[in-house]
C-alpha cells in the first residue's frame, strides 16, 4: 500500500491527511450519539463514512461533542509509529472521561485494532471494542456484548467484504468533493508496510455499484469523486452478465462518463501496474484530473530490491518519460522514505537524482518508521541512526520545496478550470479550489453569485510554495 495523504509537508490550503476528523451530521431521531475520529489515509476517512452509515441504521446519531457521546470510536492507521503514538494518547484522554461517564463505550477500529488487539483491550485496558477494517458490519452487536460488560473484538479477515452495499454517510463534507472505494486490501508484500496484515488481501469492488454511487453523489451535487484504493490500478472485476472484464482503465472510463461536470480523480498508482491504457483514458477526458500520485520511495535500485517495490530506477524513470509523452500537462506526485534499512550515501543521493528527474509537484515525505510485523522488521536491521535519518530527510524536504515553488512558477500566466470547493482558511474574501492537476490555487470572490461547486477559469497571477494565486477572468 502506498500512503495515501499522509504528509510531513502539506498544501496550505489542502486537506489534512494525518489527524482527526469528527463527524458533522446527525440529528435528534437518534436515541444515542457517537463520535468518531479518522487518522492516517484517505481509505480510513472513507471506512468512517461506512462506519458511521451502519451505526445510523442502528440508532446511533453523530455529535461533533465527544464528552456528550455514548460511544467514541478513533479509526486508527499503523503505517507509521507517530500515527499510533498518537492514538495511544487520544485514548489516555478519552479512558479519563469515560472515568466520570461509565456508561460511555470506547471502540478502536482499523489497521492499529487489527495489529493491537490484546494489547489495547487486557494489558492496556484503553478499549471496550476493537474492530478490523473486514468486520464493521459486526459492529452494533459488538456494542451492545460491550454494554454488558464484555470486552467485544473482531478483526477477522475477509476475501470476499468490499461493503459495497453500504451507502456511506459523507462526514465533514464539503458538498462538493467525495471519496469512492473501489476495492480492498493490497496483494503487494513492500516490505516496510503493515497493510496487506491489517487489511487483508485485495478485493475490487463490483463496478455497477461504483457507477451508482458516482451517479448518486452527482444528483446530490456532488462535482467531484476520488477512486480510492491501496493500488487503485490492480482494479479487476468480471461482470458475468456481459462476460467482461473490468480493468481500471475501463472502470475509470465509466466513472467519466457519468457526466462530463463530474470531475474524477484517483488514488493511489503503484509504479509497477499502471497501464498505459489508463494513461491514454486519462488524456482522452476532459473530466479525467490529469494528476498521478506515482510513489517512488526510494531512487536506488538496490533499496527498491530490499523494499520489494519490483521495479528499477530505470524503469521507474521510464514510466515518468511515459506519462509526460501521454499526457504533457499531467502533474504527478509522489511518496519519499528516508533512511530505510543499510541506506548509504549513495542510495540517498539516488533519491535526489531521481526527484531532480521526476519534477515533482509534491511528495509525502517520511524517515523510515520500522513496524512490528513486517517483512523488513523480520529480515533486515533498522540500521540508519535517526540523526542520518533526519538528514537526509530534510535534504529531501527542501529539494521538493524547492522543485514545488518552481512548479509552481512555471504556472504563472497560465489560466485554468478550477472547482470551487470552499472559502479559503485564510481569508472570507477568497475561494479556494483545485485544478486538473491537483494544485491548490486561492483566488478573490470577484464574481458576485460564484459559489461552491462551481467551475471558473483563473488566471494563476503568482503563487508560494504550495499555493497559486489568481483572479478569476
Amino acid at each position: 500500500m502506498e500512503m495515501l495523504g499522509m504528509s510531513a509537508k502539506m498544501h496550505d490550503e489542502a486537506r489534512q491527511g494525518e489527524a482527526f476528523a469528527p463527524v458533522v451530521s446527525g440529528g435528534n431521531q437518534y436515541q444515542k450519539k457517537f463520535y468518531i475520529e479518522s487518522y492516517g489515509c484517505q481509505m480510513n476517512f472513507s471506512d468512517s463514512e461506512i462506519i458511521a452509515s451502519i451505526l445510523h441504521n442502528n440508532g446511533f446519531g453523530a455529535t461533533v461533542i465527544y464528552q456528550e457521546a455514548d460511544l467514541v470510536l478513533l479509526n486508527t492507521c499503523s503505517i507509521r509509529e507517530k500515527a499510533e503514538q498518537t492514538v495511544r494518547k487520544r485514548l489516555t484522554e478519552f479512558r479519563k472521561l469515560k472515568g466520570a461517564k461509565p456508561g460511555m463505550l470506547i471502540g478502536v477500529l482499523g489497521c492499529m485494532a487489527e495489529r493491537l488487539k490484546a494489547k489495547l483491550l487486557e494489558e492496556e485496558k484503553l478499549v471496550d471494542i476493537v474492530v478490523g477494517p473486514d468486520a464493521y458490519r459486526s459492529l452494533p452487536g459488538l456494542i451492545g456484548e460491550a454494554e454488558t460488560g464484555h470486552k467485544a473484538v473482531n478483526v477477522l479477515l475477509s476475501r470476499e467484504e468490499t461493503y459495497a452495499d453500504i451507502s456511506p454517510v459523507r462526514l465533514d463534507s464539503n458538498g462538493v468533493t467525495a471519496f469512492i472505494s473501489i476495492m480492498r486490501g493490497c496483494n503487494n508484500m513492500c516490505s516496510f508496510c503493515v497493510v496487506p496484515f491489517t487489511r487483508g488481501r485485495e478485493r475490487s469492488r463490483d463496478a455497477y455499484s461504483i457507477i451508482a454511487e458516482a451517479k448518486e453523489l452527482f444528483n446530490s451535487g456532488y462535482k467531484e469523486v476520488t477512486l480510492l484504493g491501496q493500488n487503485v490500478d490492480s482494479y479487476y472485476w468480471i461482470d458475468e452478465e456481459k462476460d467482461e472484464i473490468i480493468t481500471f482503465a475501463k472502470l475509470l472510463e465509466k466513472v467519466a462518463l457519468v457526466n462530463d461536470d463530474l470531475r474524477v480523480r484517483f488514488s493511489t498508482s503503484h509504479p509497477k501496474d499502471i497501464t498505459e491504457d489508463v494513461l491514454h483514458t486519462m488524456n482522452k477526458y476532459e473530466n479525467i484530473c490529469k494528476h498521478i500520485h506515482l510513489p517512488v520511495q526510494s531512487g536506488s535500485t538496490r533499496i527498491l530490491q530490499l523494499m520489494n517495490r519490483t521495479y528499477t530506477r530505470e524503469w521507474y524513470k521510464a514510466k515518468i518519460d511515459q506519462i509526460r509523452n501521454i499526457i504533457p500537462e499531467c502533474g504527478i506526485s509522489s511518496d519519499i522514505i528516508a533512511g530505510f534499512c543499510t541506506e548509504a550515501e549513495e542510495d540517498h543521493k539516488d533519491t535526489i537524482n531521481i526527484m531532480e528527474y521526476s519534477r515533482y509537484d509534491m511528495s509525502y515525505m517520511f524517515v523510515y518508521s520500522e513496524r512490528p510485523g513486517t517483512l523488513a522488521a523480520k529480515r533486515y536491521k533498522d540500521d540508519i541512526g535517526d540523526d542520518v535519518k533526519k538528514k537526509r530527510l530534510q535534504e529531501i524536504v527542501v529539494l521538493q520545496g524547492r522543485l514545488s515553488q518552481e512548479s509552481n512558477q512555471r504556472d504563472i500566466g497560465k489560466t485554468f478550470k478550477v472547482l470551487i470547493e470552499g472559502e479559503s482558511k485564510r481569508s472570507a474574501n477568497d475561494w479556494m479550489g483545485r485544478n486538473t492537476q491537483n494544485k491548490v490555487i486561492v483566488f478573490p470572490k470577484h464574481i458576485p453569485d460564484s459559489k461552491k461547486g462551481d467551475y471558473v477559469q483563473v488566471k494563476v497571477i503568482d503563487c508560494t510554495q504550495a499555493t497559486l494565486l489568481g483572479e478569476v477572468i
